[in-house]
């Protein structure tokens, strides 16, 4: 199956912040009229003429990008909630952008991976490949080519790239099966 992944455009935390939300109240965070426009310009590329559904993160910022997405190539779109953002906490209780920086820290410090006899916040890569594959496994066989609306290392879960830029259409050749990359370390500065 071959997949256009496309990460959402640029959002703003700042009416999330202002309301107080945390963890999974981030994740109503809107798109900044930029990430409007980087979605936009992605929506015109001629490859996505060749999908023939549209699969999205529930979180609103993708959900928003796919729709903008969808009204270009006239296509419907699938909410699949296991296509979520990489969770800095498992938890769904981290309130800050600081604690957020300490949590991917350590998911470098680790290298994305649950050390031996221990229980970490985050989620490993393992785990958020498992559930993305587990998605995309469903879609094998009924599809020849696919959009995916998601977030950066949702698709680095797949293929890897250093860094997906918003509005960033990244093509995968997806089976079931497949050996997920390799992450390189570390990923933040």
């Amino acid at each position: 199956m071959h997949i256009y992944a496309i990460r959402h455009g640029e959002a703003t935390y700042e009416p999330c912040k202002e309301r107080g939300f945390i963890g999974h109240g981030l994740d109503l965070a809107p798109l900044t009229q930029n990430g409007i426009e980087q979605i936009r310009q992605s929506s015109q590329d001629s490859r996505l003429l060749e999908a023939e559904v549209i699969l999205a993160s529930p979180y609103n910022r993708a959900l928003h990008s796919a729709a903008i997405i969808s009204k270009a190539v006239n296509l419907d779109i699938k909410v699949e909630i296991d296509l979520h953002e990489w969770m800095p906490d498992t938890s769904f209780q981290f309130s800050s952008h600081r604690e957020f920086r300490e949590l991917l820290l350590d998911f470098d410090r680790n290298q994305g991976q649950h050390p031996a006899g221990t229980s970490l916040r985050w989620e490993s890569i393992q785990h958020m490949q498992e559930r993305v594959m587990g998605v995309l496994n469903r879609y094998v066989g009924k599809y020849h080519t696919i959009i995916v609306v998601c977030h950066g290392f949702v698709i680095r879960s797949l293929a890897f790239r250093r860094i997906v830029d918003n509005g960033q259409i990244v093509e995968i050749d997806y089976s079931p099966g497949m050996i997920p990359p390799k992450w390189e370390f570390p990923l933040v500065n």
